[in-house]
């Protein structure tokens, strides 16, 4: 699939839809909708998995956001996790979005709330991000959402993002403790099968 696709507003293909399911945790293994179209169609891609697998169980309650919630693994995992939060998920495409949405109320989940970049309002702020970013829109469009969306994190709140080392993951920790500055303290969590998982802190307002 292009890259076209899933960086678009609007695929240019027709949709087509297929059930499969899929491990969010040890505890939730659960079926799910996806499209051509999209990221990761076929399953959870493997820089997910393993934000999946090491970021820390999130809150019980809080606001929460998934930066390019694609068909919703991030989204969905951090809603069952945490039903009394309520679980924001963005992403430029229109497929994913409405992706997100039906396999959330497939789910039962009412705390989730599918948004486009644009859409989310602007006092909205959020307690946990988990994202796996969009890296190879480049570094400029990378640099861009970090900055638009990590200031909206409450003091204390804290970001969990998954970037492959060959990708760029040192750089990027490094450009964001200096864009970022003192009110938040940028870390790696851990390192696993080529991928880094960065945290990135809300210290002070």
């Amino acid at each position: 699939m292009s890259q076209e696709h899933y960086f678009s507003d609007q695929p240019n293909t027709p949709e087509k839809r297929r059930t499969i399911t899929v491990e969010l945790s040890d505890t939730h293994r659960v079926s799910v909708a996806t499209s051509n179209g999209i990221f990761s169609p076929a399953g959870v891609d493997k820089g997910t998995a393993i934000l999946l697998k090491h970021a820390p169980n999130p809150p019980a309650d809080g606001t929460f956001l998934d930066i390019g919630c694609g068909w919703g693994p991030i989204t969905l995992r951090m809603a069952l996790e945490s039903p009394a939060a309520t679980v924001y998920g963005i992403d430029v495409n229109e497929r994913s979005r409405q992706l997100t949405a039906d396999n959330a109320q497939s789910l039962g989940l009412t705390n989730v709330v599918v948004h486009s970049p644009e859409s989310l309002p602007e006092e909205v702020t959020f307690d946990l991000i988990w994202s796996n970013p969009p890296i190879r829109v480049g570094k400029d469009v990378l640099h861009s959402i970090m900055q638009q969306w990590l200031p909206r994190l409450t003091v204390g709140g804290i970001a969990y993002l998954v970037v492959q080392k060959n990708l760029g993951a040192d750089s990027l920790q490094t450009w964001l403790a200096g864009i970022l500055g003192a009110s938040f303290k940028v870390d790696r969590l851990t390192t696993d099968k080529g991928f880094r998982i960065l945290s990135v802190q809300r210290l002070s307002a």
